[in-house]
Order: structure tokens, then C-alpha cells, then sequence
């Protein structure tokens, strides 16, 4: 019998100064059973980044074919692709020919060695890559709950979550932008 995905429930009240957005967030996100509570955090947390946009939250681990998040037009063209983790440049390559805009969000230990390996080809691609600290991130996941009521705010390209349990600042950093 197949694992089952372990529902959050989270309520976040959202305030990017970034982009002068401000709202209440209600999403439900399934923690896929191979995927980490970190893992499925740095989906939140890119998923706030984003805001606001029609995105979401995909089948992701169990689709490989799929982002982790998506925005798609009513004409289902896909506007925006997010991944998380250290994808392969293949896989990128092909998102980037999918969709109008494409986004990775790394934030694992290996994330730096990772980046060093990948970055040239990277460059060569349109692509917006970010990281997270992991140990920021992995402070974060001892936070986590079934049901979570959080306030963040991001402000400088930081990310400022406070929950019941405690606080942390997660800096975003840019490793690739392209504009537009």
C-alpha cells in the first residue's frame, strides 16, 4: 500500500513590502511521503515570494514532469515554473522552453557545490535561481506543525516568518536573475 501525503494547513498573514502586496493567506500543501519538511517549507516560502500570481501548488514529487508550482493562463499556457531543490539542467532547459518564465529556489547543504557545478551551464539559460540558507531553513522546519497560523514578512528579499513556536529571518539570495 502506498504512503500517503501528510496534509498542512497554514494561515499566513503575508506582507511583501517588496512588491506592496498584503493579504491572508489560507493553503493547504500535501508533504509529499519521500519529501522533507524542509522541502515542503521552501515550497511556502517561494510560493509567498511569488505573490501575487494565480499559482499553484502541483503534484510535484510524484510528476516529474511537473514544477513543484505553476502559474498557467486560463489558455494553459504556463506563465511561471518554480522548482525547489538542485534540478538538473535538463530539466530546466526543458521548463524553460514550457513556460514564459522559470524560477529554482535551492536551499539544501549541497546547494553550493551544486551551484558551482551547474552555474556556467545555468547562465546560458533564462532562469532565475535563488538559495536559501539550509540551516535557516532547517530552523524553520522545527517550527513546523499539521496547522499553523504565521506571520511573514519579506522585505529586502528576506523573509521575516513568525509562528507560535518561534521566529526566523531567511534571507533569499539571488544567484541568477534575469529580468523581466
Amino acid at each position: 500500500m502506498a504512503l500517503k501525503p501528510t496534509i498542512f494547513k497554514l494561515s499566513i498573514a503575508l506582507s511583501n513590502i517588496d512588491r506592496h502586496y498584503y493579504d491572508q493567506l489560507n493553503i493547504t500543501v500535501a508533504q509529499h511521503p519521500s519529501e522533507t519538511v524542509e522541502r515542503m517549507l521552501v515550497r511556502v516560502l517561494a510560493y509567498c515570494l511569488n505573490m501575487p500570481s494565480e499559482l499553484n501548488f502541483t503534484a510535484g514529487l510524484s510528476t516529474p514532469n511537473e514544477p513543484d508550482i505553476a502559474e498557467v493562463a486560463l489558455n494553459g499556457v504556463m506563465q511561471h515554473w518554480l522548482d525547489v531543490g538542485e534540478p538538473n539542467v535538463e530539466r530546466i532547459k526543458k521548463a524553460s522552453r514550457l513556460a514564459q518564465k522559470v524560477s529554482v529556489y535551492s536551499f539544501n547543504r549541497k546547494s553550493d557545490t551544486w551551484w558551482q557545478q551547474e552555474s556556467t551551464l545555468f547562465g546560458q539559460l533564462p532562469v532565475n535561481v535563488n538559495q536559501f540558507d539550509s540551516e535557516l531553513v532547517q530552523h524553520f522546519a522545527t517550527m513546523a506543525e499539521r496547522t499553523m497560523e504565521l506571520s511573514m514578512t519579506i522585505s529586502e528579499n528576506t523573509l521575516f516568518v513568525t509562528t507560535a513556536t518561534g521566529d526566523v529571518e531567511i534571507p533569499c539570495v539571488s544567484l541568477q536573475k534575469i529580468e523581466g
